[in-house]
C-alpha cells in the first residue's frame, strides 16, 4: 500500500495548478533537444527525488536515531505536509518559506544548456528544487512515508515508486498528450485542485495511523477475520 500511495503522490506532484501552465513549455524544450529529451528529464528528476529521500533517511540514522524515532518523526512530517495540502494558508506559508531555494535553483537552471540530453538530465535534477513551493508537500509526504521503511531498500523502493509517478506524467505528456494538455488546462487545473486536498487527507490519515500505531491494530484485526487460505496466500506472496 505504501508503494501505491507513493506512486499516487508522484502523479499529483506535476498535476497541480502552479506546474501545469509551464509543463508543456518544459516538455517542448525537452523534445527540441532530442526525441529522448523527456526521458532524460524524467531520469534526472527521478534520481534527484530518490537521492533526496534516501539521503534524509540515512541522515536520520547517522544522527543516532532509532528506527522508531525516524518512523514517528516521518509520521509527524506526513501529517504536516498533509495539512499544507489541505489548508491554503499553510500552503502559502510553505511557498514563501521555500521561495529562496526555488530562486537559487532557478538561477542554476538558467545556466544549464538544455539543448542536449545531458542538459535535460541536469535540468531534471534542478527542476525539483525550482518547483519546490508546489511539489514540496507531495515530495515531503513521500519522503516521510519512505522513512517508515524497515530498511534502506524498502525506503528506496518507496521513493522509486514516487519517481515512477512523476516519470509517468512526464513521459505520457511528453510523447503523447502535450497538445491535449494545452487544450484542456482548465480541466486539468480543476482535477488538480480536487486531487490536492484529497491527497492531503490521505497523508493526514496515514500519518495519524502510523503515529499511533493504528495500522498494527488493523493488521491484528485482519489476522483474526481472514480465512486460513487467504492468510496462507498472503504469507506465501
Amino acid at each position: 500500500m505504501e508503494l501505491v500511495f507513493a506512486y499516487a503522490a508522484g502523479l499529483l506532484t506535476l498535476i497541480n495548478p502552479c506546474v501545469l501552465p509551464v509543463l508543456p513549455i518544459v516538455l517542448a524544450t525537452a523534445l527540441q533537444a532530442s526525441r529522448h529529451g523527456p526521458a532524460a528529464l524524467a531520469l534526472g528528476m527521478s534520481l534527484s527525488f530518490v537521492g533526496l529521500g534516501l539521503g534524509v533517511t540515512v541522515f536520520g540514522y547517522a544522527l543516532g536515531l532509532t528506527q522508531e524515532d525516524i518512523a514517528k518523526g516521518g509520521a509527524a512530517l506526513m501529517i504536516g505536509f498533509g495539512l499544507i495540502l489541505l489548508v491554503p494558508r499553510f500552503s502559502a506559508a510553505f511557498s514563501t518559506a521555500t521561495a529562496g531555494v526555488a530562486s537559487s535553483a532557478d538561477t542554476g537552471l538558467d545556466s544549464v544548456d538544455r539543448s542536449t540530453l545531458r542538459g535535460q538530465f541536469l535540468g531534471g535534477i534542478l527542476l525539483g528544487a525550482v518547483w519546490s513551493p508546489c511539489v514540496g508537500p507531495t515530495l515531503g509526504g513521500a519522503i516521510s512515508l519512505a522513512s517508515q521503511g524497515a530498511n534502506l531498500l524498502w525506503a528506496g523502493l518507496i521513493m522509486v515508486a514516487f519517481a515512477l509517478g512523476v516519470s509517468t506524467i512526464i513521459l505520457v505528456l511528453g510523447y503523447g498528450a502535450r497538445s491535449a494538455l494545452q487544450r484542456r488546462q482548465a480541466l486539468m487545473r480543476r482535477i488538480a485542485n480536487a486531487a490536492r486536498p484529497a491527497m492531503g487527507g490521505v497523508f493526514v490519515a496515514v500519518g495519524l495511523a502510523l503515529l499511533f500505531n493504528l495500522h498494527h491494530m488493523v493488521e491484528a484485526w485482519l489476522l483474526d477475520v481472514m480465512p486460513g487460505w487467504l492468510l496462507d496466500l498472503s504469507v506465501s506472496i
